[in-house]
């Protein structure tokens, strides 16, 4: 069974790029960095520390809709359609609002709005990624601009709002801790498909595919009784992303039984995942999985299916535990699936 079958609209692209100008300001917020395992050049830590956090930018954009603007972009804080809870939802490929006439880079937004907008995106990301995540966009989306929206729930300013931008291979949010219990706010999303929708085997050009390769790093590190443990056969399908809970039934080998050497690395392999992110935003998904038990009580899978070549570099993995799941899928290109929270009784709108 080839899972990744299942969606066939991550093959549509639109848009070009219609950034006006890369001003983007670096993110803020360096002291969680530590704790996070990631640490910033000396000279992006020092553009850092003056920039502006995105919970204050998504503020001043709010105070700066026209009515009509709020009309079409902004829902109440507990906002449900027929698929229950809007805010906490996470797809592939979508967009809360429509993308046609309500994209970030078109004629809704004034310029200045525009510029908050952008800045709030690229302050949610680690600087020294802003790069690959432009990257990515103009592989995925033609670039920043047409093929992204938002949404605000809540009000801005209060002690409950989420900023959430969507698009292909995109779901991030910016919610100035108002989604208690939760990391990044909620479910997110992030995938690659750098030279189009067949990857070959060594996904050359893909800035997510080293995640991957340090996972991989670790199943040559196993003996043959552990890797027996740890690969199987077939993948849950990729957006079964909800809470197990302690004492859930989880697939792999637990990070519990394996030797010293070999904890040290899967944190580092933690590290590579969260480091995309900024610190702040790191370091609460770190405090999350500290709450249910760290990576002790987690189990780390490798899938037998859809090895692109066949190579025994396994394309599809995922870290889980009872309130944290990371499912990487790199067949045919790369889709992965976060959902971190303190405690499994958390309720997000993620498909499982």
């Amino acid at each position: 069974m080839h899972r990744f079958l299942s969606c066939p609209e991550c093959e549509v692209t639109a848009g070009h790029d219609l950034t006006r100008r890369d001003f983007v300001r670096m993110t803020g917020a360096t002291a969680a960095a530590t704790m996070a395992g990631t640490m910033l050049s000396p000279a992006r830590a020092d553009q850092a520390k003056d920039a502006p956090q995105p919970e204050k930018l998504v503020e001043k954009l709010y105070q700066s809709l026209k009515p009509q603007q709020r009309e079409k972009i902004c829902f109440g804080w507990d906002h449900t359609d027929d698929r229950g809870l809007l805010r906490t939802r996470v797809e592939n490929n979508w967009s809360i609002v429509d993308r046609e006439t309500l994209n970030v880079g078109g004629n809704f937004f004034t310029s200045d709005q525009q510029e908050l907008i952008e800045a709030i995106f690229f302050n949610l990301y680690n600087p020294e990624w802003h790069d690959r995540i432009r990257k990515q966009l103009k592989d995925d989306a033609g670039g920043y601009g047409r093929a992204q929206t938002i949404a605000i729930f809540g009000a801005p300013g209060t002690e409950q709002f989420e900023f959430v931008m969507t698009g292909r291979h995109l779901t991030i949010r910016c919610d100035g801790d108002s989604a208690e219990h939760v990391a990044f706010g909620g479910p997110v999303f992030y995938g690659h498909a750098a030279q189009g929708f067949d990857e070959k085997p060594d996904h050359p050009g893909n800035v997510f595919w080293p995640q991957a390769v340090k996972a991989n790093k670790l199943y040559t590190m196993l003996d043959g009784k552990q890797r027996e443990q740890a690969l199987v056969k077939v993948a849950p399908y990729e957006s079964e992303v909800s809470f197990k809970g302690q004492g859930g039934q989880y697939e792999g080998i637990p990070v519990s039984s394996l030797s010293a050497d070999q904890k040290e690395f899967t944190q580092d392999i933690l590290k590579t995942l969260v480091e995309p992110y900024r610190t702040s935003d790191q370091a609460e998904a770190m405090r999350c999985l500290e709450a249910q038990g760290g990576l002790d009580e987690c189990h780390l899978a490798f899938y037998q299916e859809d090895d692109i070549g066949e190579d025994g570099v396994w394309d599809i993995w995922r870290l889980e535990g009872p309130s944290f799941v990371w499912h990487f899928r790199g067949a045919p290109h790369v889709h992965v699936w976060v959902n971190v929270a303190d405690n499994a009784s958390v309720k997000t709108n993620a498909n499982g």
